[in-house]
């Protein structure tokens, strides 16, 4: 086999191990990594090649889920006026987060740390252009700092995942963007 053709079959395993690692993950949050290769449809060496702790594959899969949150708002932009936008973006973030506090353990190391200390300005920066974007159209008051607004809608995160704690986090929301309104 060739040499590029090699590169790029290793490159979409990776890929494979990643989404299948997010999704395992996001529901069992202790799974194992062979039951993740197995699901993967590649065997454990193959997932040991690329991830050669469940630490590096964890914070991978977060690093991930942090780009595409982030990259996620231009298009969440085009689709929603911008109050909504900034709304879905907070709750599909909710859920991001809850996985990511499902893992405990795997994310107290120093490792774990610089990268989830490397997401705080892109997810910052993305926040400040949803903000942006609803001040635009006069749907909040001018000045809000994004990080605040982080911390703020941060308790969404920690109501319950059923149906109740979501009633929940969408009347925290609402309070929450009653305060920014102009």
């Amino acid at each position: 086999m060739p040499e590029t053709a090699r590169r790029s079959d290793a490159l979409k395993n990776r890929e494979v191990i990643l989404q299948v690692a997010h999704d395992v993950l996001a529901e069992t949050p202790d799974a194992s990594l062979n039951s993740i290769a197995k699901r993967a449809g590649v065997g454990p060496g193959t997932l040991y090649r690329h991830f050669p702790t469940r630490e590096a594959l964890i914070l991978e899969v977060h690093r991930q889920g942090i780009d595409r949150l982030v990259a996620a708002v231009d298009e969440t932009l085009a689709a929603q006026p911008p109050l909504e936008a900034l709304r879905s973006w907070f709750t599909t973030l909710t859920g991001y987060v809850r996985i990511k506090h499902g893992l405990g353990e795997a994310l107290n190391s120093a490792a774990a740390q610089e990268v989830i200390s490397a997401s705080w300005p892109p997810v910052s920066a993305a926040v400040g252009r949803l903000l942006d974007a609803c001040v635009e159209a006069g749907e909040v008051r001018p000045g809000l700092d994004p990080v605040d607004v982080i911390m703020l809608l941060s308790c969404l995160w920690r109501t319950p995942d059923t149906p109740e704690g979501t009633a929940q986090a969408q009347r925290l929301m609402d309070l929450a963007i009653d305060g920014f309104r102009p």
